[in-house]
């Protein structure tokens, strides 16, 4: 288990389901904690529990603020899940910002090498790559505070994926907190704070079982 604080960013306890868990840790503001592991171990499950879009038990605080005293709306606008595949259901990238977020979008589109043209591109002629580091530009563009990252470098090329690695370092600098699944290990060094392994739907930290 990560080391416990007075007032974490994000604190799980006993989180499970069915399916998963229980799950017990903390993340701090601006750090960054890497789950790696088999597909299939769980590591999406989790990740949709934390953002409350799974059903689930167990106890998920928001810097001291329990998440059942939160709307769904409210805890999923601070706690934003980024799956491996985003949905796109307006036919632009650009339709699915508010008109609030362009100028933080904007400020962003050059940092993953991306065209503003993009912005006003169908969306299905948008390379993967393209389309996975616009669905971080929407995550970003939500000032989250805590981004649950799954596999969002998974069909980048290295230019690209170094463009993303450099982008989240410069966020968790900023105070955002990230949980990040990843199957690259050279990528948990980089901007892992702590790193855990799933096993058979269970965190694992130093060879020892939660």
């Amino acid at each position: 288990m990560l080391q416990p604080s007075v007032n974490p960013r994000l604190r799980i306890r006993n989180l499970q389901s069915p399916l998963a868990g229980p799950f017990s840790f903390d993340l701090e503001a601006g750090q960054c904690l890497t789950i790696s592991g088999p597909s299939g171990a769980g590591k999406s499950l989790l990740l949709r529990m934390l953002c409350d879009l799974d059903p689930n038990t167990g106890e998920a605080l928001l810097d001291g603020q329990p998440r059942a005293g939160m709307s769904a709306p409210a805890w999923r606008a601070a706690v934003v899940y980024q799956p491996a595949e985003a949905a796109w259901w307006l036919p632009t990238a650009g339709q699915h910002f508010k008109p609030e977020q362009m100028e933080r979008v904007r400020e962003l589109l050059p940092q993953l090498n991306l065209s503003p043209a993009l912005l006003e591109s169908d969306i299905g002629r948008l390379s993967t790559g393209e389309r996975q580091r616009m669905a971080l530009i929407r995550s970003l563009a939500c000032k989250p505070q805590v981004l649950l990252l799954d596999e969002p470098t998974a069909a980048l090329d290295p230019a690209a994926v170094a463009a993303t690695e450099r982008l989240l370092k410069k966020e968790l600098a900023a105070g955002l907190s990230i949980v990040l699944v990843t199957h690259s290990e050279s990528q948990a060094q980089t901007l892992g704070h702590h790193a855990m392994t799933m096993r058979d739907r269970r965190l694992v930290e130093n060879g020892a079982a939660q």
